[in-house]
């Protein structure tokens, strides 16, 4: 599939609720505009889609490396829209396993499953994508999102297939649970 547009968003925050944040909390999301090849009918087979997702997430998940540098990948998260003659199943499609691990290779390895959202929406819309650490997905400091406007995408017959990536959990974070320092990296949870 032939990625039609790049978007890229940065949000950094260097201080929070009055307090320096060190080091500064870092979230990147980069987003691929595809044309839809099944909007407007149904095919029963979307594999076609799940196979293209490895280049689009290859792609995409370079591009928000660079962005997070100097930073290395803490926590991660992917979401994807189609536009209103498409299905939620098209996209949902490209974010499956083989998109996951493209992802996590780009990370430099993570155990956790990867949160996700998806949606039909109308261009314009804004997406939360959330986020949790890589390699546990109990590290509660790590919960977290990237919230994301696409001005003029996606299209009724377009795809935009998003990844995100963070270099820590949240400013200030004082719940509890899991920590970062803790983490075994076994199972993807603990």
């Amino acid at each position: 599939m032939q990625i039609k547009r790049t978007l890229a968003f940065v949000d950094e925050v260097a201080q929070e609720a009055g307090q320096r944040v060190e080091p500064v909390l870092r979230k990147v999301a980069v987003v691929a505009v595809l044309d839809n090849p099944f909007a407007g009918r149904y095919e029963r087979d979307l594999s076609s889609l799940t196979a293209a997702s490895a280049a689009v997430g290859k792609h995409i998940s370079s591009l928000a490396m660079t962005l997070l540098r100097p930073h290395k990948p803490e926590s991660y998260g992917k979401a994807g829209l189609v536009g209103m003659n498409g299905e939620q199943e098209h996209v949902v499609a490209m974010l499956t396993t083989v998109f996951g691990n493209v992802m996590r290779e780009a990370a430099g390895g993570g155990k956790a499953w990867i949160s996700s959202l998806t949606k039909r929406v109308a261009p314009g819309a804004t997406i939360d994508i959330p986020l949790a650490h890589k390699d546990a997905l109990y590290v509660r400091s790590n919960y977290d999102g990237i919230t994301i406007t696409l001005p003029d995408a996606p299209l009724p017959n377009e795809l935009a297939i998003i990844v995100a990536y963070a270099n820590r959990g949240r400013p200030n974070h004082r719940v509890g649970g899991l920590a970062v320092a803790d983490i075994k990296g076994v199972d993807g949870l603990v």
